[in-house]
């Protein structure tokens, strides 16, 4: 078994240099050397819905040149080659029709003049009302907006910029037609060369541009007729663009900095401190136990053996002969222990090179592609954890087994992603995911994840049963009544709720970034909010199994995985909650997607928390049973 995990330490360790080229990207190693007068190619992205008030209205993409847009195109239209992670995540990347050269300043240059119709007109103020933004990018940079921060005098820098504007007054929003480009550029004194080091665009609504002065006419926001489409009837809009260039000493390996730099550190502070409170209260409820209590217990019971009068057993001790009796659906419980264990390495390892630096949002969805790249291959620990469980419950349908863990949660994923998938393509939306990378994603199922993890259930079942330190006896013991909060669903309940409140504002952080498509990078927080996630879970497990064994009940193998597991009860509650406080979603179908990846990614963390909760527990039971002399 040493032998098989060093080759798969090799195997995965060898596929991440692979993907160094592709996926992983190490800031200050390949930055793009111009002269003045060099092109720069402008790429469109998909339009998203986002605000800088907190009020999002969809979650559906768009591409930048859906028809009903009328964006400009360029005469011949290429697409970016993306990763498997960027067009999951709903990009859709092309060349444009904007001309730019190094240092060459412009001033109001037309790009085309667009007819719009009375119904893109319709499609295109909905989208104004729903606050999409329009994305760019610039030698790998994303196009921004400055806007004002919480703070006085600060301002913040947010990706992507507005279509329009929505007005409460006026009955139908304003277009934005001319675009403001100010491009930041360093000048490399080493190669002399300019690299690019940031780029901002201020959006203008414009009625009728004057081509050749100065800003296209532009004075200001109240001297300036905005432009307005008339639902009634056609349109026409006049697209214009200047181009600025600022000379900066910010290096190009900071470049990066105005973007990530955005968040709120003492917010993530407390949210650590937060965290590390509650640790340390269910450490010291643990460490009271263990020491004292269990300690206590078990001098108790070996003091009893050693005397000549016989006592009747007590406690935890009396339940010795049914401990560790098969529970119920044993060929289930192994098969999502298998996959919780998949997906917590699959986390884990992904969380440590996101902390370490190797993955870098200027690889777009390298993060997302290195998280499935090592979920295909951790399904060999699947298939290993899952056969040695269900040998330990003295199963013997292994084929079953083997099929159940290559196919039931994986299909119960892929079954909800293909559903959610349909309404992205009803929607007409660039999220939804082509029949090719479907296709690809089937592919890696089938001849990557299954074979893995049918080679771990055979070296699983190849190694000898775990053997338990005590014996079943042959009868099943009574289970006397048990008070409230010792029940399954009370139980479940109240050991959620700690492990969801160590990670409940970190938690407010990653949502926000994934529905308002904003860049999280704190992975040192989120690293360490893990960590404390793990220690969290196993202690309030242990926790709740020792009152459970106390109390004479000895069905605790289920028990110890959906304690834990329940803390995914909550993020969906809390993602309900977030869903009215902070949304203003009114459409079905963003609703169905909202609620749908919601429950998605809940599933998941699921059998990952369970999974925790599981071994650690077993791993206490077994001790504590392993440490009494029994006859």
């Amino acid at each position: 078994m040493r032998r098989f995990v060093t080759n798969i330490s090799i195997l995965l360790g060898t596929t991440a240099l692979l993907l160094q080229t592709q996926a992983f990207y190490l800031p200050g190693v390949a930055p793009h050397e111009y002269h003045a007068g060099d092109n720069v190619p402008l790429m469109v992205n998909a339009l998203t819905p986002g605000s800088d008030t907190q009020e999002l209205k969809s979650v559906i993409p768009f591409d930048y040149y859906e028809k009903d847009f009328g964006f400009c195109q360029p005469q011949e239209m290429k697409s970016q080659a993306e990763s498997l992670g960027s067009i999951l995540f709903g990009d859709r990347i092309w060349n444009s029709a904007y001309e730019i050269k190094m240092t060459e300043a412009v001033s109001c240059k037309q790009l085309c003049v667009a007819p719009v119709t009375k119904d893109q007109a319709k499609f295109i103020n909905a989208r104004i009302r729903e606050n999409y933004n329009i994305n760019w990018l610039v030698d790998g940079l994303p196009a921004g907006h400055v806007r004002p921060g919480r703070e006085p005098n600060t301002e913040v820098y947010s990706i992507g910029f507005p279509l329009g504007s929505d007005v409460e007054a006026r009955r139908t929003p304003k277009l934005h037609n001319h675009y403001e480009i100010s491009i930041d550029y360093h000048h490399n004194e080493v190669k002399d060369s300019l690299r690019v080091v940031g780029i901002a665009v201020r959006p203008v609504s414009i009625a009728t541009p004057a081509l050749g002065q100065l800003d296209c006419g532009y004075k200001g926001p109240e001297d300036t007729p905005a432009l307005v489409l008339d639902e009634t009837k056609d349109n026409s809009v006049t697209y214009t663009y200047s181009v600025h260039w600022i000379k900066m000493d910010t290096a190009w390996a900071t470049r990066w900095d105005k973007y990530l730099l955005v968040g709120e550190p003492r917010i993530h502070w407390f949210s650590l401190v937060n965290s590390i409170i509650i640790v340390l209260f269910l450490t010291g409820m643990v460490a009271m136990i263990l020491l004292r209590a269990l300690h206590k217990d078990i001098s108790r019971y070996n003091q009893l053996e050693a005397q000549e009068d016989i006592q009747e057993d007590f406690g935890w001790k009396l339940v010795h002969g049914d401990v560790f009796r098969t529970p119920a659906y044993p060929m289930l419980l192994s098969i999502i222990v298998g996959n919780g264990s998949q997906m917590f390495l699959m986390a884990s390892v992904t969380i440590v090179f996101a902390a370490l630096g190797f993955l870098s949002p200027s690889n777009r969805g390298s993060l997302a592609t290195i998280m499935i790249v090592f979920y295909m291959f951790f399904g060999v620990i699947a298939g290993f954890v899952s056969a040695r469980m269900y040998k330990m419950f003295g199963g013997e349908a292994w084929k079953s087994n083997v099929l159940g863990t290559a196919f039931l949660f994986p299909a119960v994923i892929f079954g909800s992603f293909l559903a959610l998938n349909f309404f992205l393509i009803n929607a007409n939306s660039s999220g939804a995911v082509p029949f090719g990378t479907m296709l690809g994603i089937v592919a890696l199922w089938f001849l990557v994840s299954t074979p893995l993890s049918v080679i771990g259930s055979y070296l699983g079942f190849q190694r000898p049963k775990v053997e338990h330190p005590v014996r079943a006896n042959q009868i099943p013991r009574q289970i006397p009544d048990q008070v409230f909060y010792l029940r399954t669903i009370p139980s479940m309940m109240i050991g959620g709720i700690l492990p969801f409140g160590a990670i409940f504002i970190e938690l407010y952080f990653i949502l926000n970034s994934i529905w308002f498509h904003k860049i999280y990078y704190v992975f040192g927080f989120l690293f360490l909010v893990f960590g404390i996630l793990v220690v969290t879970c196993a202690e309030v497990t242990i926790l709740m199994c020792y009152f459970q064994l106390c109390a004479e009940d000895y069905h605790w193998w289920w028990r110890a995985f959906l304690t834990s597991g329940a803390s995914a009860v909550y993020i969906f509650l809390y993602s309900i909650m977030y869903y009215f406080s902070t949304l203003q979603i009114k459409s079905f179908t963003s609703m169905v997607l909202y609620f749908g990846w919601t429950a998605i990614m809940s599933l998941m963390f699921f059998v990952l928390s369970g999974a925790i909760g599981f071994f650690s527990t077993m791993a206490f039971v077994r001790k504590i049973y392993s440490s009494i002399k029994i006859d």
